[in-house]
């Protein structure tokens, strides 16, 4: 190994490592430090907004029923209203998408949240469309998004470090080392989204809770999409977002967590 190589190597992943633990934010909502690197807000919206257009094609665009959308809105502008999603600088705007197949839902940076029509019409109360929409509103006011472009950023800076260090022009069985990296990489980014899905359940209880509606609909929405489950083709959902029956014990403890003396009487369902 060049001597030169494993010293140039070092310092890009020490820069690579200075860049995304040497700043932090506060996040009032979670009330966690964050690392995001240098993301603003303004930019998360700004990303977001962009890639609306192109996530909704994947989908087949927008649903054409005005019912579905108006349902959606409805119960996604109270969440907005009266939950601290709505004191963040996020502009929150709901979709439905014309998919009657795909069981599924997500959300962009700064405010863009997706669900789609086959998920729509497997739900039985608002009270569940407000645990789906409360998790992806967790995802943005979390900044998960941020989060994740700063992890990847950190990710391509050690990969290309391993690369570098261990990558001999004249050897070409070093090109394994660099497939190995890569798979490292991948890895570390599947754990940690793993961990905001978590979190994202979490804040669906708060955000819910704040607006009325009954945090026990969340446990309701994970048996029917475990349910869905029970066919040849799993959900889409669940390559996003971990297994329900994984989830239905950590939604219990949050909102043991939320209302220690119990759920309050007349939430809505």
């Amino acid at each position: 190994m060049s001597r030169s190589r494993l010293v140039i190597a070092l310092i890009v992943a020490a820069i690579s490592l200075l860049g995304y633990y040497g700043s932090s934010v506060f996040n009032p909502v979670t009330q966690e430090k964050q690392h995001v690197g240098s993301i603003t807000p303004e930019q998360e919206i700004a990303l977001g907004l962009q890639a609306a257009p192109e996530m909704e094609q994947q989908f087949g665009g927008l649903d054409p029923d005005p019912n579905l959308q108006a349902k959606v809105d409805q119960v996604g502008g109270r969440l907005v209203a009266q939950s601290a999603a709505g004191k963040t600088p996020y502009q929150f705007q709901f979709h439905v998408l014309n998919d009657p197949e795909t069981i599924n839902a997500f959300a962009l940076p700064g405010g863009q949240v997706f669900i789609t029509e086959g998920l729509l019409k497997r739900l039985q109360t608002e009270g569940q469309l407000a645990g789906v929409l409360g998790h992806e509103m967790g995802h943005v006011v979390a900044r998960h998004g941020a989060e994740q472009m700063a992890k990847q950023q950190l990710t391509q800076g050690l990969t290309g470090a391993a690369v570098l260090a261990t990558y001999d022009p004249n050897d070409p069985s070093s090109r394994n080392s660099a497939a190995v990296a890569a798979m490292i990489g991948q890895l570390v980014t599947m754990r940690f989204s793993r961990q905001d899905e978590l979190q994202a359940d979490q804040l669906g209880v708060k955000l819910g809770g704040e607006s009325g509606y009954d945090p026990r609909s969340m446990i309701q929405l994970m048996k029917i999409l475990e349910e869905s489950s029970q066919g040849n083709q799993p959900p889409e959902f669940f390559s996003t977002h971990p297994n329900p029956e994984n989830r239905i014990q950590r939604i219990q403890e949050a909102i043991n967590q939320q209302y220690p003396n119990g759920v309050p009487e007349g939430m809505k369902k």
